[in-house]
């Protein structure tokens, strides 16, 4: 791994700054320009070392105190459209496909959020009405978890990765 990877990867192990610039900020951080940043993480991509860059948003921060995992038994032939549907409410942080087992039917799942369980539980009406499958499940989150990005590589330190 070169030098540059390695800062890169201090950098991005450290988390997205929590800025308007976050890519000039890690890439200062780093000790190198925005570019070589953007050239480094491409690079990545083409080479098949990273899939995707994401943040990690604290819900509760932003107002939204309610959350739940929404999981739905959904026909194999309708799961890209409904689960495309479904991202696509401002509510939903994510969705995605999960394989059904025999004592578990439900193959998409989705996070909601709201600012109060009544408000998340009038999202997955209309997103059940909108969707067209009545076959679900709502886990309500009790404990929001510690969310932190992955560190691959503990021995390196996001701090101090500048060169000199």
């Amino acid at each position: 791994m070169s030098d540059v990877d390695r800062r890169v990867l201090a950098i991005l192990q450290g988390g997205f700054p929590r800025s308007q610039t976050p890519y000039k900020d890690m890439a200062e951080r780093a000790g190198i320009s925005v570019e070589e940043l953007l050239a480094t993480l491409e690079d990545w991509k083409r080479a098949g070392k990273l899939r995707r860059i994401g943040s990690i948003v604290d819900h509760f921060k932003v107002g939204l105190s309610a959350g739940a995992m929404v999981v739905w038994q959904v026909e194999p032939g309708r799961i890209e459209q409904v689960g495309t549907m479904l991202a696509g409410f401002e509510q939903v942080s994510h969705a995605y496909e999960r394989d059904a087992a025999e004592n578990w039917p439900f193959n998409l799942y989705t996070m909601v959020h709201g600012k109060d369980p009544v408000e998340v539980e009038q999202t997955v009406e209309r997103m059940s009405r909108a969707c067209g499958v009545s076959d679900y499940r709502i886990l309500k989150t009790e404990k929001e978890l510690k969310k932190v990005p992955p560190t691959y590589f503990p021995d390196l330190d996001p701090e101090g990765v500048k060169e000199g």
